[in-house]
């Protein structure tokens, strides 16, 4: 099995007012178990509010730098709905 590259997002390159959608449109085609990351110059924590409304438990949400000038967040699609007990096959 080859190993995917994490794809690592800098929020400050997106438009601001795209940026929650975006974000979630790429975390939400993410394969089971698989991340990317976001590089933020403050703490994402309206991002991390918005995805725990749209995925629950399916976002797992891993701070690797916790600022104060950057943030760098993993976040991560869980395995399977049998995991978490969520079916996210509703999510926008």
């Amino acid at each position: 099995m080859t190993e995917r590259a994490e794809r690592v997002i800098e929020v400050a390159d997106i438009e601001p007012r795209f940026r929650h959608d975006i974000i979630g449109q790429l975390f939400k085609h993410l394969e089971p178990g698989h991340s990317l990351q976001i590089v933020v110059d403050h703490d994402p924590q309206r991002l991390r509010f918005q995805l725990d409304i749209s995925f629950g438990a399916m976002c797992e949400w891993s701070y690797l730098e916790p600022g104060p000038d950057v943030w760098r967040v993993r976040l991560r699609q869980a395995r399977n709905d049998t995991e978490t007990g969520l079916n996210n096959a509703n999510v926008g």
